[in-house]
């Protein structure tokens, strides 16, 4: 048998040939140590493949010419390989008290602790042998005949003793044809570790959208509308990279591919960006701020007289039109029908403006309302109820007002019907930190500038988009706060609309008060022949009082199927 010593003075190839004739699979890519434990820990499992009790009392010159003669009638391609690993055999008479064996078991100790406990056994049972072992000098291959009888030697060492059973199991050539693969450390490395499965890649399967909510640090989130873009299991994590490559805003609508979240991540990240705001990411990269887009006054107005239109809708598309990019104000008194008003509007806008972006926005209203506006409009509804914090309020209007501008820098139509304004400046003022300037009802004096910039955001742009806002606004609720933010919103708008409550204790609806009602401009959005025939009916409603005009428009417009038909039966 070969020492450690002896092993590592020999050259590489000499270690590769005797790895090559022990079958040690793998050992051309071995480093020269590896190579030499590996020749060692075969030494230590294959102790009978290296000697047989028969012939261990022969000399060592006898021994290797009797395997020389026998290897050369049955395989003739192996005698080169033999007579060359009997050039390398270690020649020196050493006594074998001086080659001590305590080395390598210690090593073997470390590395494979059964195999250790295996020689052992086998020399308590054939101590001869092993003293002749360790003069000998590689281990040669021994025919089949010989191979087939070594597993029947070790069957018997295995009804010894227990201990030695464990020992066996990797050796038996039944049970694994190559023994010497159970002996590299990098494989057993791999029996010991327990491995986790292997993660499954779902990257482009799921393909997600959302309005994009900026952080502090740089990131941000996409928020889902299912949630009315508060924070939710469905937010979307956009890093800091992607914001900067596309340009991105908060606001924006970005669609893309998600991938699930790995292990220490808490958020979908978004894998690809493939639409932003409906448009090409390379196109919007280049838009221009809504800051600095020119408003112009609306020229364009909605039809709200044709298809799905009610009496409601077209005495609104008569005595004052919406245009596209209107600042209209409804100014109604409570129980006055506004929200039905607001809901023929949107209503309307749909059926006859498919390419216009309709949002709903209600603050602090009732639920059960939301739930009729939600079933009954067909358009964007985003609420926050009045059993919400008032930060919610200002969170979910601050998001539908930047989503909106974006759209308008890309040139998107875009119509938020808001109610009610009055209590969106109530949960700013509730937000505001007190400045020291109060106002008489308890108004902060900065806390209406926040609404009075949502409700300014409205215009019509030139060679662009249009942002339309239709507010409704409470008056004479009892409520000194309520009147003072009636009175800061007063004439910022374009368009008014006001409700009376006399009209509506008569059950006359829609509660309009025609005389007070009117748009700003309006010869821009009305044709001529429609505008001389207006001037001749207000006239004639001047006359009036608030009732008596609601009841007679009330009548006419029922004897008649279109605005058309009404005009053409005043000179009745």
């Amino acid at each position: 048998m070969f020492d450690i010593s002896v092993l590592k003075e020999m050259k590489l190839s000499e270690l590769q040939e005797i790895a090559k004739i022990a079958k040690i699979s793998k050992f051309k890519t071995l480093k020269k140590d590896e190579l030499v434990y590996q020749i060692l820990d075969y030494q230590a499992a294959n102790p009978e493949k290296i000697s047989n009790p028969d012939t261990s009392s022969a000399p060592v010159q006898e021994a290797k010419q009797k395997r020389a003669r026998i290897v050369k009638e049955t395989k003739p391609p192996v005698v080169n390989k033999v007579e060359d690993q009997q050039a390398i055999t270690f020649e020196e008479e050493k006594p074998t008290e001086k080659i001590e064996k305590e080395p390598v078991k210690d090593f073997k100790d470390n590395r494979n602790p059964k195999n250790n406990r295996f020689q052992k056994n086998n020399k308590l049972k054939n101590p001869k042998a092993n003293i002749d072992n360790e003069n000998q000098a590689i281990p040669v291959l021994e025919t089949e005949a010989e191979q087939v009888q070594t597993p029947l030697q070790e069957v018997e060492v295995k009804t010894e003793t227990e201990s030695t059973e464990k020992g066996f199991k990797n050796n038996n050539p039944n049970q694994n044809p190559n023994p010497n693969q159970n002996q590299n450390p990098n494989q057993k490395h791999k029996k010991t570790t327990n491995f986790r499965e292997p993660d499954y890649e779902f990257e482009g399967i799921i393909e997600s959208e959302g309005v994009l909510e900026m952080m502090p640090d740089g990131y941000g989130f996409l928020r889902s509308s299912d949630y009315n873009y508060l924070a939710s299991p469905d937010d979307i994590y956009l890093s800091t990279s992607q914001i900067r490559l596309f340009g991105l805003k908060t606001g924006d609508t970005v669609k893309g591919v998600v991938r699930p979240p790995k292990e220490g991540e808490k958020y979908f990240p978004l894998v690809k960006v493939l639409k932003i705001n409906g448009h090409d990411p390379q196109v919007v990269r280049d838009r221009v701020s809504f800051e600095h887009l020119t408003p112009v006054f609306p020229t364009e107005k909605f039809k709200l007289a044709e298809k799905g239109s009610s009496i409601s809708t077209r005495i609104i598309d008569l005595f004052s039109p919406i245009g596209k990019g209107q600042r209209g104000m409804i100014v109604a008194q409570p129980k006055t029908g506004k929200t039905m008003l607001l809901k023929d509007i949107a209503n309307a806008i749909a059926a006859n403006h498919p390419e216009v972006y309709m949002i709903v926005l209600l603050i602090d209203e009732r639920p059960e309302e939301v739930t009729d506006m939600q079933r009954s409009v067909r358009a964007e509804v985003v609420a926050s109820t009045f059993d919400r914090e008032p930060q919610e309020h200002v969170k979910i209007a601050n998001i539908v007002l930047e989503k909106a501008k974006r759209l308008v820098e890309c040139g998107h139509d875009v119509v938020i019907l808001l109610d009610s304004i009055t209590r969106l400046a109530r949960a700013y003022n509730t937000v505001q930190p007190a400045s020291g300037k109060v106002l008489s009802g308890g108004v902060d004096a900065n806390a209406l500038q926040k609404p009075k910039r949502f409700f300014g955001a409205a215009r019509n742009v030139e060679n662009g988009g249009s942002l339309s806002i239709i507010a409704t606004a409470l008056t004479e609720t009892g409520s000194k706060m309520d009147e003072v933010i009636f009175e800061e919103f007063k004439g910022t708008g374009n368009m008014e609309l006001q409700l009376d409550r006399k009209i509506a204790n008569r059950r006359i609806f829609p509660s309009v008060d025609l005389t007070s009602s009117s748009t700003r401009r309006d010869d821009l959005l009305l044709d001529e022949k429609t505008i001389q025939r207006m001037w001749i009916m207000r006239k004639y409603l001047a006359d009036m009082n608030p009732v008596e005009a609601m009841e007679f428009i009330n009548d006419r417009f029922k004897k008649t199927r279109n605005n058309e038909e009404f005009l053409i039966s005043m000179n009745d």
